[in-house]
């Protein structure tokens, strides 16, 4: 049985913590300090969900020492035990120090554990919904109930019923893969290009399965150095690393229950795979910097545009960790692939943009949808929504009769002017400026004509890759389309 979160006991005699102790050591794990001076050292050194210190001590009171704690440590659930019931004590507690309970003694052990129990969930639920650092007087059954319909909310929208998809789409036998791995406790894979829906899936995954009820956090794993990436995923102490400001939970113990989607997992160095590795296999972190690893009970959906064995292959990605991640792999088939689901997706997206533009009548032309389901999508739906988002904010009717796609068109009669004089009897030199030029209209296009994006994604200059533009007479109209 893992232990439910760790417990500082702060009480100047041995006796009270020990007894304190023997009650919550089976559902928590427990640290005791005789002094203020010994409980901040722990806060220093651990990550800590509650703290129990006692009023009278010899030292300074509890509520001075909580109060302390609230400006140094604000995110563990602070409570005062005390055998006096002095009303100024229990006043200055609340106003003062954020106090969560004041637990008088004799104290019932079963209720002392259903008062723990509830502050740690407290701690959990604040972290969950970003509501860390502020004053703890919240009781746990109203941030549960408003989590709980957040969760359900969240449940209805991405139910597996609500994937778009045609009857004789291949979107079909995906969704039959991702009802059945969402039944059974198992790591999924789930491949496929960027922006075809992966992380719809995963959380479809989630909620359908047993975990729905506990959380579902999402990290990409590419967008951040091995250091932060850890510390956002594991946890850490302030100070561990430069720009540690504070104590950080780490999201795999913030999903504790539930289910953590690794977004980009191919990015992530051979350092960090290690890492990750051994959580995976041993069901345990210890946040950076902290002294204790804790138990957590997680299950991973990862998501990657790569190969991964190619990768794995190549020696880029640990064969080990493939597996463990990939006990479950299911495809994500590219927007071009099924185009029967375009003008149902995209009638979906225009629902939505009409609700967010507060443009109720906005209605799309046969012909736009006819253009829809003829073009490739590179982008996949993350363009398609981009596509029809312009479409809306450029319409001055309620129609959206703008036709899409007028430099894409052009882009693509480039590329395939390239390949037509690179399967022709050109020269070497041709064939070497044609491909070039291919490549840097690809590169435009993908990323809307921002000048800065492709020349970073290219390794140029922005100089030298306007002259390259210059050279090859390739120029941005209005709208950020390429011409030629």
């Amino acid at each position: 049985m893992s232990v439910q979160g760790t417990i500082l006991i702060v009480d100047d005699e041995v006796r009270s913590q020990e007894a304190l102790r023997r009650v919550l050591n089976q559902d928590f794990e427990v640290l005791c300090a005789g002094s203020t001076a010994d409980a901040e050292k722990l806060l220093e050194g651990e990550i800590v969900h509650a703290v129990i210190c006692d009023q009278r001590m010899p030292q300074e009171s509890g509520v001075s020492f909580l109060k302390r704690v609230r400006e140094l440590w604000p995110d563990p659930v602070r409570m005062i035990i005390s055998g006096y019931s002095d009303s100024e004590d229990i006043i200055a507690g609340l106003n003062e120090a954020g106090i969560y309970q004041y637990i008088t003694k004799p104290w019932q052990p079963e209720r002392l554990i259903e008062i723990v129990r509830e502050a740690v969930q407290l701690y959990r639920l604040q972290k969950e919904t970003e509501t860390a650092g502020v004053d703890v007087k919240a009781r746990p059954a109203h941030v549960k109930k408003v989590v709980s319909v957040k969760r359900g909310a969240a449940k209805q929208l991405y139910d597996f019923e609500r994937i778009l998809h045609a009857p004789d789409s291949p979107m079909r036998g995906v969704i039959e893969l991702g009802r059945r791995a969402a039944d059974y406790d198992i790591s999924v894979l789930i491949t496929g290009e960027s922006g075809t829906g992966k992380e719809l899936l995963a959380r479809a995954i989630h909620y359908g399965s047993a975990r729905a009820t506990k959380a579902f956090v999402i990290q990409n794993c590419g967008a951040l150095p091995d250091e932060l990436l850890e510390s956002e995923l594991f946890g850490c102490k302030k100070g561990a690393f430069t720009g540690a400001y504070q104590d950080r939970i780490g999201l795999f113990e913030v999903a504790d229950g539930g289910t953590i989607f690794l977004d980009e997992i191919g990015e992530t160095s051979p350092a960090f795979q290690v890492k990750l590795l051994r959580v995976l296999q041993e069901s345990e972190i210890r946040p950076l910097g902290a002294q204790r690893v804790r138990k957590v009970d997680v299950r991973v959906v990862a998501a990657t545009n790569r190969d991964l064995e190619a990768e794995v292959e190549a020696g880029r990605f640990r064969r080990d960790l493939y597996y463990r991640l990939a006990a479950f792999p299911v495809h994500m088939p590219a927007l071009r692939d099924r185009p029967m689901d375009i003008p149902l997706i995209a009638e979906g997206i225009l629902s939505a943009v009409k609700t967010s533009f507060n443009r109720p009548h906005l209605r799309f032309v046969s012909s736009v949808l006819e253009e829809f389901s003829r073009y490739h999508w590179p982008g996949n739906v993350r363009e398609l929504q981009n596509e029809i988002q312009r479409m809306a904010v450029l319409a001055d009717a309620d129609e959206l009769r703008c036709p899409p796609f007028a430099g894409r068109r052009s882009a693509r009669r480039v590329a395939s002017a390239a390949n037509g004089k690179l399967n022709g009897s050109a020269t070497l030199k041709d064939k070497v400026e044609d491909l070039e030029k291919t490549v840097i209209v690809s590169y435009l296009e993908k990323y809307e004509g921002n000048i800065s994006r492709v020349a970073n994604e290219l390794g140029l200059s922005r100089v030298g890759l306007r002259n390259k533009l210059s050279r090859y007479d390739l120029r941005k109209n209005g709208k950020g389309h390429v011409l030629s």
